[in-house]
């Protein structure tokens, strides 16, 4: 049997064009590798699983690259690029701050950047988790990152940039990571379904990056989760059934039943979601969002802000044609309201159905104002 490897290793970007979503930050590096302008130390902050490490990794490998393409990026076949894709390349050097976050591992570190690199021509140190050093460590650390030897270059990662002694961010050139846009991870997660093999629905893997908020390793994670719950057929209903997600045609039962007063209809769909096990006060903010979903479908101009695969954006565009936006008004600050009174409410379930009482009642009291 073969060793299974996850796909956030597997699938890692090791060209700066396989790097999702942070074309901006790429393109800036490209063109310092191109023009031989690189800094000595650079600071790359941001979420968790958006490249961080994966490019200060590519920038390595890449200017030491002994035949850098035409499109800057690392040929994979010269000694420095294959003992870096062989995890023997001993001039780029990693260490974990959290775990090393001494004065004593700053000043082996200082002792060790005096060495120049015996294949390539730069040692570089990625220090990762960077904020973890303590104070006394950065003040070691501080002449080694302001002038550092000509062969030494380190690039400092960090998910707390906050917490970074203002001395040490003057000393590097700060790129500041995105988040993956939904559609972004959406895409790659189809790239790696294709490799391999895999059926699936739009719906589903656009489900996958949503709840991944941004970090393109934990859309990895979740879709090798996926992957084993479902089989080579990844359907919208087994990830969120897999995921412990409300299905959205709860909501948009839920908003019909409004629009007909059917107080009844709604009581009971509300009971079978609790008796699922889903929490009182995460439906009543899945309902509202729900309704503000609605309103940015009702004009062609905000429909961009629908963060929703295709099929149900369609959905999402053909209910809107049946709600009023008064309504939306209406049904948007009961939510709100609801949602305030939980933290007082001894009685979260009851809390929940008046407010859905008052949202069935709401087409039928705009129907008496019009008459």
């Amino acid at each position: 049997m073969k060793n299974f490897i996850v796909s956030a290793r597997k699938y890692r970007p090791d060209t700066f064009q396989s790097v999702v979503g942070q074309d901006a930050i790429t393109s800036t590096l490209k063109n310092a590798i191109k023009n031989n302008k690189l800094g000595h130390a650079y600071l790359f902050s941001g979420p968790r699983g958006v490249g961080k490490t994966t490019c200060a990794r590519i920038f390595a490998k890449t200017i030491n690259c002994q035949s850098v393409s035409e499109k800057t990026e690392p040929c994979n076949n010269c000694e420095s690029c294959k003992s870096f894709n062989e995890n023997r390349a001993y001039n780029i050097h990693e260490l974990d701050a959290a775990s090393n976050n001494s004065v004593d591992d700053i000043r082996s570190l200082t002792e060790q950047v005096r060495i120049p690199p015996q294949v390539g021509k730069y040692s570089v140190y990625i220090i990762d988790e960077v904020h973890m050093l303590s104070q006394q460590a950065f003040n070691a650390f501080l002449k080694t990152l302001e002038e550092p030897p000509a062969h030494a270059i380190f690039i400092l990662a960090t998910t707390e940039k906050h917490k970074i002694i203002p001395t040490i961010l003057s000393r590097c050139q700060i790129y500041d990571f995105n988040r993956i846009r939904t559609e972004d991870a959406a895409e790659y997660l189809k790239y790696i379904a294709h490799e391999e093999n895999i059926q699936y629905e739009e719906d589903a893997l656009h489900v996958i990056a949503q709840k991944a908020e941004g970090a393109m390793r934990d859309a990895l994670s979740i879709f090798d989760q996926v992957v084993s719950f479902s089989g080579s057929n990844i359907t919208y209903a087994s990830v969120i059934e897999n995921l412990n997600i409300l299905d959205l045609d709860y909501y948009f039962r839920l908003t019909n039943a409004f629009l007909g007063n059917k107080i009844s209809d709604v009581l009971l769909t509300l009971n079978e979601i609790l008796q699922q096990g889903f929490d009182p006060r995460n439906f009543i903010n899945g309902m509202a969002a729900h309704f503000r979903d609605l309103l940015v479908s009702k004009d062609p101009e905000t429909l961009v802000l629908l963060d929703a695969g295709k099929n149900i954006k369609d959905q999402y565009m053909e209910q809107s044609k049946q709600v009023p936006v008064d309504f939306l008004y209406e049904a948007l600050e009961i939510c709100n309201d609801t949602d305030l009174q939980f933290r007082y409410s001894k009685n979260q379930r009851l809390t929940v159905e008046l407010a859905l009482v008052k949202l069935s009642g709401l087409s039928r009291d705009q129907k008496k104002k019009n008459r």
